[in-house]
């Protein structure tokens, strides 16, 4: 069965955007999370234009390649400018999970308003057996409080940007995590985990 992680760049004290993101300021003041995108010298076999040091593009091209579909939150969604009526991702169709109406939505877009749990079940069909991607930290942490993430993977940046949104909302109890893999890289170090059930 088709597993569901997140893997998300995030800064040492625990945030996914600078200060103040959103439509037309993307994520804030905390691009600084993403430098390592571009401040290699190994080529992305997925996403063109990144540009990664050799251990973080074995790292980050092999996730993307398990992607078959992404779930994202209404805020991640405006905050990245509607992914210009596509999908983050060059080849999987995106599912926004929002209460409201999401006028404009191209056609790798859907819009699922029943919650987590439908959002992910659609992704899962629509991932024709691969995985399915998290984008942002309320849907995580809805994701995380349903019991529907496998893997939860940080792409921790060496900085403190002191304010932005949290990776992680409040949860109702513990969630266990065993570490996979620790890998340092220039400007990264990715840490690996699995969900405890």
């Amino acid at each position: 069965m088709s597993k569901v992680f997140t893997a998300l760049a995030v800064s040492v004290d625990g945030y996914i955007t600078g200060r103040e993101p959103g439509a037309g300021r993307g994520l804030g003041d905390g691009t600084m999370l993403f430098d390592w995108y571009f401040d290699g010298d190994t080529t992305s076999r997925v996403f063109d234009g990144f540009r990664l040091s050799e251990p973080s593009a074995r790292v980050f091209d092999d996730l993307a390649a398990r992607l078959g579909a992404v779930v994202a939150g209404r805020n991640t969604y405006e905050d990245s400018d509607r992914f210009g009526g596509g999908s983050p991702h060059p080849t999987a169709p995106l599912f926004v999970l929002s209460h409201r109406p999401a006028p404009g939505m191209g056609d790798r877009q859907t819009l699922v308003t029943t919650g987590v749990k439908d959002a992910v079940a659609a992704a899962r069909e629509a991932a024709g057996g691969k995985d399915v991607g998290l984008m942002g930290g309320g849907v995580v942490t809805e994701a995380l409080k349903a019991g529907l993430v496998d893997e939860v993977v940080l792409h921790q940046v060496p900085v403190l940007l002191g304010g932005g949104r949290p990776f992680f909302r409040e949860l109702p109890g513990h969630v266990r995590l065993r570490l996979v893999e620790a890998l340092p890289a220039p400007g990264v170090t990715h840490l690996h985990y699995e969900v405890l059930r």
